[in-house]
């Protein structure tokens, strides 16, 4: 048996236990709505519009009025906490923090998606002598959290369910007893 064939093999039997397994590409997301108002306040607002039109079916819209849905963020937080000191009192370790809070709701104020909180942390060393190159990864850092952070609110878009029920502020008051 030759190289080359030896390696088609190889490569044929890897493909068919990852096919045998259930694994597949992550492919396109669909999400349960055909319209989504997102308020372009904020750049992970800005990068998941553009997730969302690059990679679902789901049109992106300017105003909340002609949207199906609307997405609303309530949080979106970044944060740099000093995670550990050296002997001398100097910094050594950052932990960066990255917190969103949003939820979708429709038209009439249903929600298709309840308040939802991501939070991704990432560690970071600190040298007093290489300070530029320490800021530059931490924008880095904070790029590719807010990469992943973006994935994650597509998966929990398209997890959403389509709202059956009158929205909680609709609903009557209870009778007071006197």
């Amino acid at each position: 048996m030759s190289i080359r064939s030896f390696r088609s093999a190889l490569v044929l039997a890897l493909v068919t236990l990852l096919g045998g397994c259930g694994f597949q590409l992550r492919g396109n997301t669909s999400l349960p709505f055909e319209t989504l108002y997102v308020p372009a306040s904020s750049s992970v607002a800005v990068e998941l519009k553009r997730n969302i039109a690059a990679g679902t079916q789901t049109r992106t819209v300017n105003t909340p009025a002609e949207a199906q849905a609307q997405l609303i963020i309530t949080d979106d937080r970044r944060e740099k906490v000093i995670l550990s000191l050296n002997t001398a009192g100097r910094v050594r370790e950052f932990q960066l923090r990255h917190k969103v809070g949003f939820r979708v709701i429709d038209a009439k104020g249903r929600e298709y998606l309840p308040l939802n909180e991501i939070t991704l942390t990432r560690d970071i060393s600190f040298n007093d002598t290489q300070v530029l190159a320490k800021e530059s990864e931490e924008t880095l850092l904070y790029r590719d959290m807010q990469t992943d952070m973006v994935q994650q609110m597509l998966r929990r878009l398209g997890s959403a369910k389509i709202p059956t029920s009158e929205p909680a502020d609709a609903s009557p008051a209870p009778a007071r007893p006197q």
